[in-house]
């Protein structure tokens, strides 16, 4: 049976609260101490990925206890219900089912009368036969030309996933011939948002893809309504010109306005969605569906590592709980997620609402006040631009900010030069082995303008290159961390009511229907 308690009720809370500040990193970091534990605070992923936590401020005592917290707090038990369709959103009183859009990991998932895994699976289908008939040229615009272009029309989840994952794929598959069309991507309400992806595409020859699970998002109804006018402006037939990745009961499924319409459901929420079609529709559109299958694939084989109830072999599980380590017992308020890859130039905004959306919460599964802090503040940039940003602070500001790291050996594009004896690739990785270091050992120095107390704790996950499946894996890796950190806060890391109140008191503004205070606020923008 499966117990939901609050973290600090735990036996497990006690014991890691005794173990606060227990390891000097700055001194078991130092000469072969440091070395050894390179080597052994290691923890393999799947597609050939690891995850190292040399420098994170824990130990073998630590990692014990955190293994007790793990049983005791039912992790992989509360994973299985998860991914058997018990029902996990207690918010919205719905199941989770992201992990099944790319895996069975478990039984069979039956809903309405309906296998869940079969209802993906039939949506990734279709959507590769219409991508197929695309770059195909069977399905083409009303002069018999090809389409050359697509764009997500979205907001939140149906915008930060899908176009980080675009992002981080774009030049692997231009390289390896799996480009085929080129994405934009227009979320914002903000008509400069529309005006500027519009002015640069060839309207006539893209495909829109509205997505909106409800069939109802104001910001994303909005910028449909700005694409369509452009669409009339230029003497073209938007239903000729657009998709819907939609839920089937919404307003936009089987609507003659659009070519055809992709179906989600419930079960998944926008954060957790890039797996979905709503991911699906536009990556197999850029890349073509082989591709999208490959980047399920390695999710799917991430997902699997999360079964394992030895946290020791459990990446995600492991991170998860060092997080819970350093925000409960040492007092670390934020994360910043570092990739020292530019195809992840937005997956720590794309990481930033994953986690901020999921557990920034502080009321239990039940409604509860909790008395404890719940997930931190995420925020992040490549590197190495963000060495010459925000660094700054991260070595030598008053608050210690633990840090996550993500590099790859080999850059994406193989097109690299030599200079000073090195190539650009072994320098990006270099500064990746220096910040680690220089972050946990610090330096000792007179002037203390030039000294730095070191640890600084950080985490590195590495993998050979930036790919369609180590893509995935690495999608799934956080996710699962979300998902393992919120069971221990006993938290709902499924819903995000936090998102409605605004949306709420915006269409008041705009009926003009307001208090004092917002009426006044109105007037300040000419509303």
């Amino acid at each position: 049976m499966v117990n939901w308690n609050n973290f600090d009720k735990l036996n497990s809370y006690k014991r890691l609260a005794g173990l606060k500040g227990k390891v000097n990193l700055k001194e078991v970091m130092s000469g072969a101490n440091g070395a050894e534990r390179v080597a052994k605070y290691s923890v393999a992923m799947s597609n050939g990925m690891a995850y190292n936590f040399a420098s994170k401020e824990v130990d073998d005592e630590v990692l014990d206890a955190l293994q007790e917290l793990a049983d005791e707090a039912q992790l992989v038990e509360k994973y299985k219900e998860l991914y058997n369709g018990a029902v996990i959103n207690t918010g919205e009183k719905r199941l989770v089912l992201h992990q099944l859009t790319r895996g069975q990991l478990g039984d069979a998932v039956v809903s309405d009368g309906v296998n869940k895994r079969d209802f993906y699976v039939k949506q990734q289908e279709r959507i590769a036969e219409f991508a197929n008939k695309v770059h195909a040229g069977q399905i083409v615009n009303e002069k018999g030309e090809k389409f050359t272009t697509v764009v997500q029309i979205g907001i939140g989840g149906s915008d930060l996933g899908p176009r980080a994952m675009y992002l981080a794929l774009e030049n692997w598959a231009k390289v390896n011939g799996e480009f085929k069309m080129e994405a934009h991507f227009i979320s914002n309400v903000d008509p400069d948002d529309a005006s500027a992806v519009l002015a640069g595409i060839d309207v006539s020859k893209s495909i829109f893809i509205l997505v909106s699970k409800s069939g109802t998002t104001l910001e994303t109804l909005t910028n449909e309504s700005f694409v369509k006018d452009a669409l009339a402006k230029a003497g073209l037939d938007a239903s000729k010109h657009m998709i819907a990745v939609t839920s089937e009961t919404s307003p936009l499924a089987k609507n003659e306005g659009y070519l055809d319409a992709f179906f989600m459901d419930d079960y998944i929420g926008g954060r957790y969605s890039s797996s979905s079609s709503v991911g699906g529709a536009v990556l197999s559109l850029a890349f073509g569906p082989e591709i999208f299958a490959r980047f399920l694939n390695g999710a799917a084989a991430e997902d699997e590592t999360g079964k394992n109830a030895d946290i020791r072999k459990n990446p995600a599980m492991l991170d998860a709980l060092i997080g819970v380590y350093e925000r409960n017992f040492l007092g670390y308020e934020s994360t910043a997620v570092l990739p020292y890859s530019q195809g992840l130039s937005r997956f720590p905004a794309h990481l930033q609402q994953l986690d901020m959306e999921s557990n920034g919460k502080s009321v239990n599964r039940f409604g509860e006040p909790v008395d404890y802090v719940t997930g931190p503040v995420i925020f992040g940039e490549p590197g190495t631009n963000g060495q010459h940003s925000f660094y700054q602070l991260l070595h030598q500001g008053t608050n210690i900010i633990p840090l996550q790291f993500v590099g790859f050996k080999k850059s994406q594009m193989a097109n690299d030069v030599v200079i000073e004896n090195s190539t650009s690739q072994q320098k990006l990785c270099a500064n990746v082995v220096a910040q680690i270091m220089a972050f946990a050992c610090g330096k000792d120095d007179d002037n203390k303008n030039k000294y730095f107390a070191g640890g600084r704790p950080s985490s590195l996950i590495t993998g050979e290159m930036l790919t369609p499946e180590t893509l995935g894996a690495l999608l799934a890796h956080f996710e699962n961390k979300v998902m393992f950190q919120g069971f221990v806060w006993n938290v709902n890391s499924f819903d995000q009511e936090g998102v409605q109140l605004g949306k709420t008191l915006a269409k008041k503004v705009l009926a003009g229907d307001t208090s004092d205070a917002l009426a006044a606020y109105a007037k300040l923008l000419e509303i």
